[in-house]
């Protein structure tokens, strides 16, 4: 549980993807959920059963109330490290489902929670924040060494906004991060807000992936690789947001399409457990997450560099989340790699 303490405060401290440009939250699609949840996937030409990958777990949120069985709401209002503004609560108001859709709602709101999340003997002081927001995580429940995580999303758009579906050891083999890394399937940093530093484009529009390794803060080490999406309007859409992993070789995808890959030799831990695996971090399984933080230093020093109220409340939406694994080759996965 150290490193996920870690994890969140410095991957929060020192992401940094490549950024363009976003509209108010009073300009987002008026779509009712229902009119979202019947939206047809974008179209993908990338087909996991084709390729030889197995459904193994997954959740197409069809329930009125979060599956326990698959998820345990993270309750915390430590701000991750980052100065957030939001405590993670298990309350409706923050984490609901409705017409076949998971929301996490950021809300402004004073709430007095723990400090640390459930897994630490001391979860600290109580401490108080202005808003509240909903944080997932299979953690203790599901996990997986290899496989393909895909996720259909609906992201938010605003300055301050940061959601994220991210990946964490289920046990910290290397000892607390990064040295048994941390993998970023999706984050998304102020879609949608003015750009006000980049040419490309007059809002920002990228989301990406990452990994997280090396040596202990302060001198570990990331790599990132950002994806724009179409447009403006896009940000309105769902999107399918997925990863491959498998032994040596981790790829990246929106909407079926690869952006980035990275592989053995990419990333190293500097444990003492292990001097010659090629493959280690990412050889030991991981558990999923999904979040929608509030502000903070990282996010608050881009685009507008500016904490934005008027973003909130908003809503991260996912209609399902999905894991494969290769039918043919379950221990490295490589049998079913895309080219």
């Amino acid at each position: 549980m150290r490193g996920v303490f870690a994890a969140i405060y410095l991957f929060l401290a020192t992401f940094a993807l490549v950024s363009c440009g976003a509209q108010s939250q009073a300009e987002i699609s008026a779509k009712s959920n229902a009119e979202y949840a019947k939206l047809a996937p974008h179209p993908s030409r990338y087909h996991p059963k084709a390729k030889g990958w197995t459904f193994v777990w997954g959740d197409e949120f069809e329930s009125d109330i979060l599956d326990r069985g698959k998820w345990e709401p993270e309750v915390s209002c430590w701000g991750g490290g980052n100065n957030e503004r939001q405590c993670y609560t298990d309350r409706p108001e923050n984490i609901q489902i409705k017409d076949g859709v998971l929301k996490l709602i950021a809300r402004p709101e004073v709430f007095t929670g723990p400090k640390l999340p459930q897994g630490f003997e001391d979860r600290g002081p109580r401490v108080t924040q202005d808003y509240t927001s909903g944080k997932i995580r299979t953690r203790g429940k599901a996990s997986w060494k290899y496989g393909r995580i895909s996720a259909r999303i609906k992201l938010p758009k605003g300055q301050s906004t940061w959601p994220a579906f991210w990946m964490m050891p289920a046990d910290d083999k290397y000892g607390g991060w990064p040295l048994s890394g941390e993998i970023d399937i999706m984050e998304a940093v102020n879609l949608g807000a003015i750009c006000s530093d980049c040419d490309d484009s007059l809002r920002e529009l990228i989301t990406g992936g990452a990994l997280h390794f090396g040596k202990k803060w302060p001198d570990n080490e990331y790599i990132t690789q950002g994806r724009a999406l179409a447009n403006l309007e896009a940000i309105d859409d769902f999107h399918e947001f997925a990863l491959e992993w498998s032994e040596g070789r981790i790829s990246w995808f929106v909407d079926g399409e690869k952006f980035f890959s990275a592989a053995a030799g990419d990333w190293f831990t500097a444990s003492a457990s292990t001097s010659e695996n090629p493959n280690a971090p990412f050889d030991e399984a991981f558990y999923v997450m999904l979040n929608l933080a509030v502000g903070g230093n990282s996010v608050d020093n881009k685009n507008e560099k500016k904490f934005n109220k008027t973003s909130f409340p908003n809503e991260l939406w996912v209609d399902w989340v999905r894991v494969y694994q290769c039918k043919t080759d379950k221990d490295t996965g490589l049998n079913c790699l895309s080219e």
